[in-house]
């Protein structure tokens, strides 16, 4: 994946409004999942955050070790403008799968089904979700539960249950990965909701 034409491909999708997936608030199972949280000292990563109104909401929470990274400048830059207080060096304008680093929890949201369905890149995926994750690491979050289509140009970019699993096996656990049962209502019956942990 060619992290220079991602990065203009997204960049013009900010630039032109062509947002689609962004609903203007935090996604309510993710929020769900995050208001059981007691450890507000966890260190947590969300890729391809866009305009992460699930960081917003963390960091209004007393999440304070939250980080954000997305490939183009423009949703980073009205985050900054949207929540001020937000430390700015946990604000990562940069490729996902070059990251470095080590957290506790990633949050997976419209992020898996936004780049080329590539086996390599899929694969990929969950390969460096793993070596981002402390041993007692999880990945959680939201996966499109919709036909992939042959057009590599059509995002989002589906799957299914039994993909998700077929990539993920190899490096994570699947600790549970079932039908989303409290989704928006766009997204009803179109989603899945992941919990893997490490598999070191």
């Amino acid at each position: 994946m060619n992290t220079e034409e991602e990065k203009i491909y997204w960049s013009k999708r900010y630039q032109e409004g062509l947002t689609g997936w962004d609903i203007g608030y935090p996604s309510t199972p993710i929020k769900k999942y995050i208001d059981q949280l007691s450890d507000k000292h966890i260190k947590i990563l969300i890729p391809g955050a866009g305009n992460a109104y699930e960081a917003e909401y963390l960091f209004k929470q007393g999440f304070s070790n939250t980080f954000i990274i997305d490939i183009a400048e423009e949703p980073l830059a009205d985050f900054r403008k949207r929540v001020p207080n937000f430390p700015n060096d946990h604000l990562i304008q940069g490729n996902f799968f070059e990251h470095t680093g080590e957290y506790e929890l990633i949050i997976e949201q419209t992020f898996f089904c936004s780049f080329p369905p590539t086996h390599e890149n899929r694969n990929r995926y969950f390969e460096t979700v793993k070596n981002l994750l402390e041993p007692s690491g999880k990945l959680i979050g939201l996966w499109f539960n919709i036909p992939l289509t042959g057009d590599m140009a059509k995002r989002p970019f589906g799957g299914n249950r039994a993909m998700y699993i077929r990539y993920a096996s190899p490096h994570l656990n699947i600790v549970s990965l079932e039908d989303c049962y409290n989704s928006i209502p766009p997204r009803a019956g179109n989603e899945l909701f992941g919990i893997f942990s490490v598999n070191k």
